[in-house]
């Protein structure tokens, strides 16, 4: 009976996993190379989100929900939390910034210090 040989057992190189390798270390590259605009835009997405859905929810007095429809076309990753006792709404731009907007009665909504 004859044996059948499969890549796994004749040394040739599975292409497939090559491929994946060369399309992870290109994304891993085009990151690193635009890591300071994404960071920048990171950090502008969270704070304005933060502060605009904070002055929906705690001034405007809607949902956090219907806040969130009024997202600016780009800014759909970002995603708002909030913390009801402490009259705050925290933005996220995933893996790359967060921001926090309370309401402070006099002042409307502040954001917490932050480095843009």
């Amino acid at each position: 009976m004859a044996k059948s040989h499969s890549p796994a057992t004749t040394g040739r190189p599975r292409w497939g996993l090559w491929l994946l390798a060369i399309i992870v270390l290109g994304l891993g590259t085009a990151v690193w190379a635009f890591r300071e605009p994404i960071n920048g835009y990171g950090s502008i997405a969270s704070a304005y989100s933060a502060r605009v859905g904070c002055s929906c929810r705690f001034v405007a007095g809607r949902s956090l929900d219907d806040c969130a429809k009024d997202k600016l076309a780009g800014m759909e990753a970002v995603t708002l939390v909030e913390d009801a006792e402490t009259k705050s709404v925290t933005a996220r731009f995933p893996l790359v910034a967060g921001a926090t907007a309370t309401y402070r009665k006099g002042y409307g909504c502040v954001l917490e210090q932050w480095e843009g």
